[in-house]
């Protein structure tokens, strides 16, 4: 019986597949359309493939990736909120509404704050209160919390959200809230802030416990039917979760939990760039992630994924850029991702400026694009890419799916060229500038925006359509490397393989680094890393697999945010004052001055506690410098390149007939079964010795 590594990733578009053999290393890649209504039924349907083209198997594991949480939170699963409920401290209900004062849109006096997820009628007030050095000064009046509990049931609230002010100091009032909830109404679901989001600023750890809240029957429900589901097809492996900071969980800690899992898909991404940054010997990467509904940018430096400790969900995005205030902020750790509406899926349109416009509805997998022929009527992405002749006129995903570029022609014509003065060809030329310019935006915001050169890095491309956009964004930020994996439309999926376990810990300590006692600070490590070494056996991880990392947030008093710094273990004298040290330097790097006699102080520790999984075993192919070969041209076709402004003929590569060391000079284009890459005029490919697609601007054209 051979072993597989099973991992699923949900796209707004289409459902991956990849299972890996423990044994031979082998791969099977599996692709079909989502399921937008009924995410669970694609992957059923992977699986049912998978077995199709499989005997005598077994699962050990299923990794799973979804954006199930955040389409609950923009809802886009025609499905209502849960009914959740919050308990806060008698004056601090209205907390979650009131907020910070942020307005998003500045000089509009209608402007819409988002969603309540919790009506006010199902906030509610107990009397208690800790002060803000853990003492108890009022006593919880526990009979005042039982009172709610008839209230809770008749009005049948699925999930109840629970944050004290100081809780994140003494933990106590919220523990026996919890008790008393879990003995009046055993089946409800509980968030307590000072598990979720154990930090000071109580709004923001109100707001992070409120999303969990209502994020908890509907993620465990998911979770639940989706493995009872997995497990009638014979599959008795764990089910685990990509989390949003790029680690994975057990299933049964992403439901006490699912506020962590947000950024679940995008992530995957990013960690696959990271991985396949190692094999290539490349640490400073550009993860670029252009699937069906959006495009997704990140940064990788020194060969580790940019990582941001807040994010605010189900927001509004403008250029790429979350707007603050327009969503729900969570204090979770979060790959530092820029996104924006420009997928393969996206949707043009002409607006009443007579201004061509890309974005942000996506057709979805249901009708998508035009060419599809399921109906889709308005014109896309993909569907200005098949006039340029950039995609297979005829079919998709090696012949399963049939594409029809004259219902492309038809929807452009129809939608742009008959409201804008336009042919055909400038008119979808004119979609892909649009397109690309929102696109390198977010790639400038990783970079350029974090205070890194693009030029010092390598763009990795990958999604289903990232490959055929890659030549114009390195040419917009000036690089001159792009790498393209070797299965790009199912790099995200092959990413949940490289994933290692990730558990954080995080308490608040608020004091000056001269007054903390380093004993006090090195338990609160040592018990952190006991908790973590015991999620990590139960996972079956050796000890030699596990990896601490101890942090702290650090700031000069008086400043209103703080700066995340690394530290040792065990911590001494000698490590605080390096420490120190090192939070001055990144002040320097980050705002450009450092104030050393300025009293520092001790925000929260944390601590990272990883368990290494083994990573799939590339087989490497020796480089074979000579020419493709002459089966590996399958035709030629009239391809638009914007720098020639007319269509050129241009040869058809097919991919898997191309060897390690092979060279192509632009114009190509390389056909695969989950992408298509475009290699521009001014470019040559080079098939690297994983498979890997590695692409070098010609000398002299840069």
């Amino acid at each position: 019986m051979v072993k597989y590594r099973v991992s699923i990733d949900i796209g707004g578009t289409f459902t991956d597949l990849v299972a890996l053999s423990e044994e031979s290393g082998e791969v099977l890649d599996i692709k079909i359309p989502s399921t937008p209504k009924e995410p669970a039924r694609a992957v059923i349907r992977t699986f049912r493939e998978f077995f199709k083209r499989t005997s005598d198997v077994e699962v050990s594991i299923v990794i799973h990736a979804t954006t199930i949480a955040t389409n609950v939170l923009l809802g886009q699963l025609n499905l209502e909120l849960p009914k959740s409920a919050l308990i806060a401290t008698k004056g601090f209900r209205d907390i979650i509404e009131i907020g910070r004062q942020n307005r998003h849109q500045i000089y509009n006096l209608f402007i819409q704050k988002p969603q309540k997820l919790i009506p006010r009628i199902f906030r509610f007030e107990v009397e208690e209160r800790i002060g803000p050095k853990g003492e108890i000064l009022t006593p919880l009046n526990k009979n005042q919390v039982r009172s709610l509990m008839p209230k809770l049931e008749r009005e049948n609230i699925e999930s109840v959200a629970v944050a004290l002010l100081f809780s994140y100091i003494n933990q106590v009032h919220e523990h026996e809230i919890e008790k008393i909830l879990r003995k009046a109404l055993p089946k409800i679901h509980v968030s307590l802030s000072s598990e979720i989001a154990p930090e000071y600023r109580e709004y923001e750890r109100t707001s992070t416990a409120v999303v969990n809240a209502v994020l908890m029957p509907t993620i465990s429900g998911y979770l639940d039917d989706l493995q009872r589901d997995i497990r009638k097809l014979g599959v008795k492996a764990p089910l685990c979760i990509m989390q949003s900071d790029g680690g994975i969980a057990t299933k049964n800690t992403v439901t006490k939990k699912p506020v962590g899992m947000i950024e679940s898909g995008p992530a995957a991404g990013v960690i696959a760039s990271a991985y396949y940054g190692k094999l290539l010997g490349i640490e400073n990467i550009l993860s670029f992630d252009m699937g069906g509904t959006t495009a997704k940018a990140g940064a990788i430096r020194d060969a580790t994924p940019e990582v941001v400790s807040e994010y605010e969900v189900a927001g509004k995005v403008h250029s790429g850029r979350i707007i603050k205030g327009s969503g729900y902020p969570v204090r979770a750790q979060f790959m530092d991702l820029a996104e924006c509406s420009a997928g393969g899926g996206t949707i043009v349109w002409v607006d009443s400026g007579n201004a061509l416009q890309v974005g942000p509805i996506s057709a979805g997998a249901e009708p998508g694009p035009a060419c599809y022929g399921k109906g889709g009527e308005q014109p896309t992405v993909t569907d200005a890419n098949v006039v340029l002749g950039r995609l297979n006129p005829e079919y998709l995903l090696g012949g399963d799916m049939k594409i029809h570029p004259d219902l492309s022609e038809k929807a452009i014509s129809k939608e742009v060229c008959e409201k804008i003065p336009l042919e055909l060809a400038e008119a979808a030329a004119g979609i892909i500038r649009i397109t690309n310019s929102a696109m390198a935006k977010i790639l400038r915001i990783v970079s350029v925006e974090r205070g890194y050169d693009p030029r010092d890095f390598v763009l990795v491309c990958f999604g289903g359509a990232g490959p055929m956009h890659g030549c114009a964004l390195a040419e917009e930020l000036s690089l001159t490397k792009i790498v393209v994996p070797h299965n790009p439309g199912l790099f995200s999926a092959h990413g949940l393989l490289t994933a290692d376990f990730k558990y954080n810990f995080v308490r608040a300590i608020m004091k000056l680094m001269d007054e903390i006692e380093v004993k006090e600070v090195e338990t609160v490590f040592q018990e952190f890393a006991i908790k973590g070494a015991k999620l990590l056996k139960k996972q079956r991880v050796p000890k030699a697999n596990m990896r601490f990392i101890s942090q702290m947030d650090l700031r000069y008093l008086g400043q209103s945010y703080e700066l995340t710094i690394p530290t040792s273990a065990p911590f001494t004298e000698d490590v605080l004052r390096q420490t120190v040290e090192n939070f001055h330097k990144k002040h320097t790097a980050t705002y450009g001055y450092a104030v050393r006699d300025e009293p520092v102080e001790l925000v929260n520790v944390r601590l990272m506690t990883t368990g290494l999984v083994e990573k799939p075993k590339l087989k490497g192919e020796p480089l074979q410098r000579e020419n493709p070969p002459k089966e590996a041209v399958i035709s030629k076709r009239k391809v638009f390149f914007e720098q020639n402004a007319e269509y050129i003929s241009t040869p058809i590569y097919i991919r898997k007939k191309l060897k390690a060391g092979n060279s192509i000079h632009g114009p190509a284009v390389i056909e695969q079964y989950d992408a298509t890459t475009v290699v521009y005029p001014n470019w040559v490919a080079e098939i690297g010795r994983f498979g890997n697609i590695i692409l070098s601007i010609k000398t002299g054209d840069h």
